[in-house]
């Protein structure tokens, strides 16, 4: 027999050894070589099966560690949105308690106003120059008026009140020097209002400070 022959021929002497064999060894050889042939079989079919569900299972790990992240993402993005809402409108309620511009002197006026209504005496109501900041500017009043503990307070408090943004600050008082009224006070103070400066007028300021600091 040549090296590598299977022909049936060649396997006769196989076949007669196995008939040879007794009956529950020959079913045991028979048994064997068909689970040898269903083991086969079943690797043969489902390894490649298996390494596919291998694959897909890494791949819906990944897709679900990405997903987590897309959420958590998200998430935070929602957040992040909240806040800016949050702050805008704060910005925006801020912004129409500022006056505009031609607001201001009718404001100053209804700081007066305030005063006199108090029971106060004006001794001084001098506007200064405008403070400019970043996108406001300051507008201060000089104030020394003259008159009760209370009457001070209570104007205090009307100015507080006022619709829009006013400030009251280096507050000094001091008894009035004339007169036998101790209860009298000289009162003097700054209110500070606040105006908006629109993105030309703030662009304009630049160049203008720009310009300064080239001289």
């Amino acid at each position: 027999m040549k090296k590598g022959d299977t022909s049936p021929g060649a396997l006769a002497p196989l076949f007669a050894k196995i008939e040879g064999l007794t009956k529950p060894q020959r079913i045991g050889i028979y048994a064997s070589v068909l689970v040898v042939l269903i083991g086969l079989s079943i690797y043969l079919l489902l390894w490649p099966k298996h390494q596919d569900i291998d694959r897909l299972q890494n791949q819906l790990a990944t897709v679900e560690r990405e997903l987590e992240t897309a959420k958590k993402n998200a998430a935070e993005l929602n957040d992040w949105r909240n806040r800016m809402q949050k702050k805008e409108a704060e910005f925006r309620e801020v912004m129409q308690a500022l006056p505009e511009t031609q607001e201001i002197p009718s404001l100053l006026a209804g700081v007066s106003e305030a005063g006199k209504d108090a029971g106060l005496e004006f001794l001084l109501f001098q506007p200064k120059p405008e403070n400019k900041k970043d996108f406001y500017a300051e507008i201060p009043v000089d104030i020394v008026v003259s008159g009760s503990y209370h009457q001070v307070a209570l104007f205090f408090d009307k100015v507080a009140n006022l619709p829009r943004i006013v400030n009251i600050r280096d507050i000094k008082l001091a008894p009035q020097s004339r007169g036998d009224d101790s209860s009298v006070l000289n009162t003097s103070c700054q209110a500070v209002t606040y105006k908006f400066i629109e993105a030309a007028q703030q662009q304009q300021a630049g160049q203008q400070q720009t310009g300064q600091r080239r001289r």
